[in-house]
């Protein structure tokens, strides 16, 4: 699998939910269909959008996932576009386990442009984190790219297995029995395929990322990640670490007050 997309992405249909809220779906460079939500600030003006990604087996719609867009509305004060990543929610196409995924936060960051947002901010979880990473090194100088960043969660290298919940997410994705398990016991059609190329690691990609602002957030209770993969990142460029006491992963852990700074970081970095 590449990174590399052919062609333009352009939405294929959007609804109203609420004035000023809609749904759409976007289609990527490489032709997937990316279900999104925009959201307005309730801020009477903000030229800030931010875009979130969700971690493995996430989707638009899921309830942490709307409880940060929340946040980061209310507390942020910025307009918030969620996405389902391909082969999750209502959105097309298979995982790649964040390759091809970058695309598809491409996709719903150039959206938040056209909506009218001078700047744009991304904030990934766990998959999610890695994916805002290996966007921001990869979409510098495009229209794009990200104005600031922020990475919960996420890990450093790829391949990682020292913990128990990541070998049970390896058999799951390697193994097509497992693979059945992720299509109808967590709604996620994953693809067989193995990478090829192998893509950038999110580490490789942080040196790659400044001057964009940068922000890794990790729980000293992650069960996924140990604490060296936010030390890796943040070692490896120019980024600001938070280590959060009694945290554990991803978007699920996240409590509002740590959204609500998270939200602020964004909007101010």
């Amino acid at each position: 699998m590449s990174s590399e997309g052919e062609g333009r992405f352009h939405m294929v249909d959007v609804s109203l939910i609420t004035p000023g809220s809609r749904r759409a779906m976007l289609r990527t460079d490489d032709d997937v269909r990316i279900e999104a939500v925009y959201e307005p600030s309730p801020a009477s003006v903000t030229d800030t959008a931010v875009v979130v990604a969700h971690g493995f087996t996430g989707s638009a719609d899921r309830p942490a996932v709307r409880r940060a867009a929340r946040v980061f509305a209310e507390r942020g004060a910025a307009a918030v576009i969620t996405f389902s990543f391909r082969g999750h929610g209502a959105s097309g196409g298979l995982s790649t386990l964040g390759d091809r995924e970058v695309l598809d936060l491409t996709a719903a960051v150039r959206w938040a442009r056209e909506l009218g947002h001078a700047r744009v901010a991304t904030v990934g979880f766990s998959m999610g984190g890695s994916v805002v990473l290996r966007h921001a090194a990869l979409a510098r100088g495009t229209e794009g790219r990200a104005d600031a960043v922020a990475a919960v969660s996420a890990p450093a290298r790829w391949y990682y297995r020292g913990t128990a919940p990541m070998r049970r997410l390896h058999w799951m994705v390697t193994r097509p029995t497992g693979r059945l398990v992720g299509r109808y016991g967590l709604r996620t059609r994953i693809d067989s395929r193995t990478w090829d190329p192998v893509p950038l690691s999110p580490v490789e990609a942080v040196p790659l990322i400044a001057p964009t602002p940068l922000l890794i957030v990790h729980g000293d209770r992650d069960a996924y990640f140990p604490l060296d993969h936010p030390r890796m990142l943040a070692g490896a460029g120019e980024a600001e670490l938070w280590l959060e006491r009694g945290m554990g992963h991803a978007e699920n852990a996240a409590d509002e007050e740590l959204l609500a700074r998270v939200g602020n970081w964004l909007t101010r970095a």
